[in-house]
């Protein structure tokens, strides 16, 4: 009788989670059809009723499938890699405050791109006035995010590992990284040529407006890859939740889950910010918000959290786009302006708990 009142609960629990995860599916499904169809060029639901069954005019064509289908794609895409590394990093260091943001990942990212641009000569301009600046080796882009990107996060986990440091004073080394790099970035571009600080300047401004069905193929195999490995080890992950010593009594070898999880978060991060720029919190707002609903369970926090982030993402985007149309701001600005006082609301807590 115990038994089956246990395994009547445990079901009712898994249940919960998944109808949360088949919430959040089908509020990303709605808002990417309400995405598809707003814009500075206005579009009907005859028209896009024609998109979806191939039959459309040249315009629509233009407008629907070469503009905002490939914007909204990269929004999902990227606001799930930006997301699932949050909470993959926040489990693994054991502190909500960790993301590729907050702990200095994407300015270091930031700065290879910006080695690239500026030193290796991967941005450039043209003469027609659409698309004036360009990057013109994204892929040298992205190998140089990466290459700094790992060894920021080389850091942090050294610096994780020390007894003497607090999880408060791991964040705070995180900022002082990111200040770091960005001071960095900030010299290298006062000695470049204009172009190449307009390229630079352009490409840190986050825009999913440059992403072409490429670079989202490429991000997507980098998110998928890593998303299947962070979920094979969720169990791996459960155990980090309690303690080393915990995960290693129960046969987990922390160190090598832990390092190769934050060199595929290093991965996804910078392959997202080497083609979409610098797009903060996103890594930060999805996972906590997730955590307060389906817990800390990474078996449902990973695909939950994934889900969330790509929501933010494209609602963030479908507001820059048409706030003050035709005019697009920065996808970046509106994240942060989220992101920010959440940031500050958890360390405010975790003063408070003190």
């Amino acid at each position: 009788m115990v038994k089956m009142q246990a395994e009547i609960m445990y079901k009712r629990y898994v249940g919960r989670k998944k109808f949360v995860f088949a919430v959040l599916v089908i509020i990303l499904f709605i808002l990417s059809f309400i995405a598809l169809n707003l814009g500075a060029s206005s579009t009907t639901l005859l028209n896009l009723i024609s998109f979806f069954t191939g039959i459309t005019d040249e315009t629509a064509n233009l407008v629907l499938w070469r503009i905002r289908l490939p914007r909204i794609l990269a929004a999902v895409v990227a606001g799930a890699a930006l997301s699932i590394s949050g909470c993959i990093m926040q489990n693994n260091l054991k502190n909500p405050l960790a993301s590729p943001f907050t702990l200095g990942i994407s300015n270091a990212a930031a700065f290879g791109a910006n080695v690239a641009i500026i030193l290796l000569d991967a941005g450039l301009t043209q003469s027609s006035t659409k698309d004036a600046i360009i990057i013109n080796n994204p892929y040298l882009v992205s190998i140089c995010a990466f290459v700094f990107s790992m060894i920021a996060t080389l850091i942090v986990v050294k610096l994780a590992k020390l007894k003497f440091f607090s999880k408060e004073a791991i964040v705070l080394s995180g900022v002082s990284l990111g200040s770091l790099f960005t001071a960095a970035t900030t010299l290298i571009q006062y000695f470049a040529q204009d172009y190449q600080v307009a390229a630079a300047v352009f490409w840190t401004f986050g825009d999913l407006g440059r992403v072409s069905y490429k670079e989202v193929l490429i991000m997507s195999a980098t998110t998928l890859i890593s998303y299947i490995y962070f979920y094979i080890h969720r169990w791996d992950y459960n155990t980090l939740e309690a303690s080393d010593d915990v995960a290693k009594s129960l046969g987990v070898d922390v160190e090598k889950v832990r390092i190769r999880s934050l060199v595929l978060v290093s991965l996804v991060t910078a392959t997202a910010v080497s083609f979409i720029g610098v797009i903060g919190f996103i890594g930060l707002i999805a996972p906590h918000i997730m955590r307060r609903i389906v817990g800390s369970d990474l078996r449902f926090l990973i695909p939950t959290s994934t889900i969330l982030g790509s929501i933010i993402l494209l609602l963030s985007d479908t507001l820059a786009r048409t706030i003050i149309s035709p005019i697009v701001l920065p996808v970046g600005v509106l994240t942060s302006f989220l992101g920010a006082p959440l940031f500050l609301y958890l360390l405010i807590k975790g003063e408070g708990r003190r």
